[in-house]
């Protein structure tokens, strides 16, 4: 947990705390992975995502790369397999919220089959959210 906890801080300007975390694990629509690496012969949480589903569909709640990891792919594989977990368990369409100004996920977004759908005001607070969606329209999703 420390150590989504640090990437959380270093990714986002109001980052989850302990306690958001913690909730998620133990509800029962909620579900988390993790990204890790082996670094000097050692396991390294370098990534994470946390999603709900929920009778037919999921939202995206949160995911995070260790930034000093960014632009490695790490994001994309992570996506990857949430997305395919998601379908495996009936699916059908996810949703999620990005920050106007974060150009990077949203372009992942695009590359998975995600759409724009509408603009949440202030959603952040002093920004707005961007909603996407991605609807699953055939099985065995070829990885971007």
């Amino acid at each position: 947990m420390d150590e989504v906890i640090r990437i959380e801080g270093l990714s986002f300007p109001n980052p989850w705390r302990r306690e958001f975390f913690e909730r998620e694990l133990k509800n029962p629509v909620s579900y988390a992975f993790v990204e890790k690496i082996e670094e000097r012969g050692r396991p390294r949480l370098v990534a994470y995502i946390v999603f709900w589903i929920v009778t037919g569909e999921a939202h995206i709640l949160n995911i995070a790369v260790d930034p000093e990891l960014r632009r490695q792919g790490l994001a994309r594989r992570l996506l990857a397999t949430a997305l395919a977990f998601m379908e495996e368990r009936g699916v059908e369409v996810v949703h999620l919220e990005v920050r106007r100004s974060n150009r990077a996920a949203i372009s992942l977004y695009r590359k998975f089959g995600f759409e724009e759908v509408y603009i949440r005001e202030n959603y952040y607070g002093n920004e707005d959210a961007i909603v996407m969606r991605l609807v699953f329209r055939y099985k065995s999703r070829i990885i971007p």
